[in-house]
C-alpha cells in the first residue's frame, strides 16, 4: 500500500509545482484572472500563513509542523494495509510536500518562504492544489476512523466483519457433538449386525 501512498503523493506534487509555476509566470499580482464572473478567478496572492492564509505570520512554525507531518506519514507508510487510507495519507503527504517546498525555496527566504495561492472561489479564502490536497485528505481520513476502518485494513465497531460460524465455539462443539453420535450409531449398527450372524 506505500506504493500507492507515493503514487499519489507524487501526483499531488507534480501537479502542485506545475500550477504555482504557470501562476507565478501567468498572473500579474493585483490583476485576476476572471473564470465565471468574480465568482472563480485566479489571483496570485503570496500566503506566509497556513491552508486558506490562516495563521499568518508563523511561517517557521508552520514549517516545522509540516516537516514532522511528513516524517511521520513517511515514517508509518509500511505499515498501511488499507487502500483508502493510503489514499488519504497520499493526498496529504503530496499537499504537504508542495507547500513545504515553497516555504524553504520562496523568498522571503528558507524556513520563511511565502506559499503560493492562485486559486479562488467565491468568498473562500485563495488556495492552491496543495491546500485542496491536505483537506481533501483529512476529510477522507476523519470519515475512515469514524466508520471504523483502520489503517492497517482491519475493521472495528458496527463495521467489523462478523466472526466466521465455523470459529465459533458453541458450533465446534455442536459439530463434534453430532459427529460422535454418529459414530456411536455406526458402531451400534456393526455389533446388531454381528450378533445377528
Amino acid at each position: 500500500m506505500w506504493l500507492v501512498l507515493l503514487i499519489v503523493a507524487a501526483v499531488v506534487l507534480t501537479a502542485d509545482l506545475i500550477t504555482k509555476i504557470l501562476a507565478v509566470a501567468l498572473i500579474e499580482p493585483g490583476d485576476p484572472v476572471e473564470i465565471i464572473g468574480d465568482t472563480v478567478t485566479f489571483r496570485l496572492v503570496r500566503n506566509s500563513g497556513a491552508a486558506f492564509s490562516m495563521a499568518t505570520g508563523y511561517t517557521w512554525i508552520l514549517t516545522i509542523v509540516a516537516l514532522a507531518v511528513v516524517v511521520g506519514i513517511i515514517r508509518y507508510s509500511k505499515r498501511l494495509g488499507s487502500v483508502w487510507w493510503a489514499l488519504g495519507l497520499g493526498l496529504v503527504l503530496g499537499g504537504a510536500l508542495g507547500n513545504l517546498i515553497d516555504r524553504i525555496f520562496r523568498a522571503p527566504g528558507p524556513l520563511r518562504g511565502h506559499v503560493v495561492d492562485f486559486m479562488s472561489v467565491g468568498w473562500w479564502p485563495v488556495f492552491n492544489i496543495a491546500d485542496s490536497a491536505v483537506v481533501c485528505g483529512a476529510v477522507l481520513l476523519v470519515g475512515l476512523t469514524l466508520f471504523g476502518f483502520e489503517f492497517d485494513g482491519t475493521r472495528t465497531g458496527k463495521n467489523a466483519p462478523p466472526e466466521s460460524e465455523a470459529n465459533e465455539p458453541g458450533v465446534q462443539e455442536s459439530k463434534t457433538s453430532s459427529t460422535s453420535s454418529a459414530n456411536e450409531r455406526s458402531e451400534a449398527s456393526d455389533d446388531g449386525k454381528r450378533q445377528e450372524h
